[in-house]
């Protein structure tokens, strides 16, 4: 591979990261909150694009992707809870690079499937002890709240944060899968085309 493929190369994945930042980004305003849940917590589907870079290209692709994405994010709203943005990022990071690091040892429908399960099991369980340790904490000390006990903190996360994430995991690994079909060929050909030219 020649040195001006290889820069066309480099300037195409650039080109693919940031449009996968910019719909991932327009993905997050499309929120919509679970009925059985407490209402501030939303479910949007903006991790599909990163998850979908992380699987073209690599796991800090896919991170990449998700670092655009919560920055046009905060940007475009001129965002009051940087918090919360932070917390978006953490665990879309979660979700995708197990997800991305499994599949591309098999390269199957099946180590997708177990990936994306492991993801979204991986995501909710870390988002909980984030949440826990850190997130709540910091929520309490930025919006000046009393500090949250113990009792508190773990009812919030076992009756809202951890159902929360794991059914955001399953609607975005869905949702994915049925992409995943739609564009396996394609995929895999820009999978081959990269492994020859590396």
């Amino acid at each position: 591979m020649n040195s001006y493929t290889g820069q066309s190369s480099k300037l195409q994945k650039l080109v693919i990261l940031a449009l996968l930042g910019t719909i991932s980004m327009v993905l997050m305003f499309l929120k919509f909150p679970l009925p059985f849940l407490p209402p501030y917590l939303k479910v949007d589907v903006s991790d599909i694009p990163a998850l979908l870079a992380a699987i073209l290209f690599s796991p800090l692709a896919g991170i990449v992707v998700e670092a655009l994405k919560n920055g046009l994010y905060m940007i475009f709203t001129g965002v009051s809870d940087p918090i919360g943005v932070g917390a978006n990022f953490l665990a879309g990071v979660l979700f995708i690079v197990p997800v991305a690091v499994i599949y591309r040892r098999g390269k199957t429908m099946k180590s997708l499937l177990i990936g994306l399960i492991f993801g979204s099991v991986f995501m909710a369980l870390t988002m909980s002890a984030l949440n826990y340790f850190l997130i709540l904490p910091a929520y309490s000390w930025f919006m000046g709240w009393e500090t949250m006990s113990a009792d508190v903190k773990w009812m919030t996360i076992v009756a809202g944060i951890l159902p929360f994430n794991v059914i955001k995991g399953a609607i975005a690994g869905s949702l994915f899968i049925m992409l995943f079909v739609k564009m396996k060929d394609w995929i895999e050909q820009k999978t081959v085309r990269r492994q020859s030219a590396a």
